[in-house]
């Protein structure tokens, strides 16, 4: 948006010769960690029973990825679940049995692993894959790069308003508002998973930081 206002003889930039603009910066980064979510989903009439054979399968899934090398603090229990099961017939309630969800969210940082980890967990029996996301470690870093690039557009767009209304633009804004932040990370959304004898191939991607400012500069006629 640009404000104008007759100038003044003086040649000071009284407080309503402002222009306003915005500002964006946008990085892409290749990501350097991943997550990713499995889950052992088992059904059964018997409560003790289910919950002993979903303990005992995601032993089993814990001790294929240690396997691979991936060490215990990287797994860790993103939810568990026991839910009563239900059919109706002719309107009435009739126990099925229950539902036993057991859910790991594994962490990495060698994305090469992401696709073993995924079909090593199904072939050792995880039913339920969800939330692959690759993210970057260090994002605050590249959020301030990106701060830096949204002010320098904000800088050269006041600056194209001034040239084209033959007016010097005093550099230095008199306002600068931080806008909002976006880190948007590759999201794979998988679902309940079915076994394949093809290896899974997840690709990375990059992650994309963005930053957003207004900003108020000053104007001046030429001496």
């Amino acid at each position: 948006m640009y404000n104008y206002h007759p100038l003044i003889r003086s040649g000071l930039a009284p407080k309503d010769h402002l222009i306003k603009v915005s500002g964006e910066g946008e990085l892409a980064i290749p990501p350097d960690s991943a997550s990713v979510n499995i889950g052992v989903i088992t059904d059964g009439k018997q409560l003790i029973a289910a919950q002993q054979q979903n303990s005992l399968e995601v032993t089993k899934v814990i001790d294929a990825l240690t396997a691979l090398g991936i060490s215990k603090n990287k797994i860790q229990t993103f939810d568990y679940r026991i839910e009563s099961v239900y059919d109706y017939d002719q309107g009435k309630q009739i126990f099925r049995g229950y539902k036993i969800t057991h859910i790991l969210q594994i962490k990495l940082e060698d994305l090469s692993l992401v696709g073993k980890v995924v079909d090593t967990a199904v072939q050792n029996g995880v039913n339920f894959v969800s939330n692959v996301q690759f993210t970057v470690k260090n994002k605050d870093a590249f959020y301030k790069q990106a701060l830096v690039l949204a002010v320098n557009n904000a800088t050269d767009k006041a600056k194209t308003i001034a040239r084209s209304f033959n007016v010097e633009l005093i550099p230095i804004p008199s306002v600068i508002v931080e806008g909002g932040s976006t880190v948007q990370p590759i999201f794979n959304q998988l679902g309940t998973f079915v076994k394949a004898s093809t290896s899974t191939q997840l690709e990375p991607g990059q992650i994309i930081i963005k930053a957003e400012v207004i900003a108020e500069f000053h104007f001046k006629p030429f001496k």
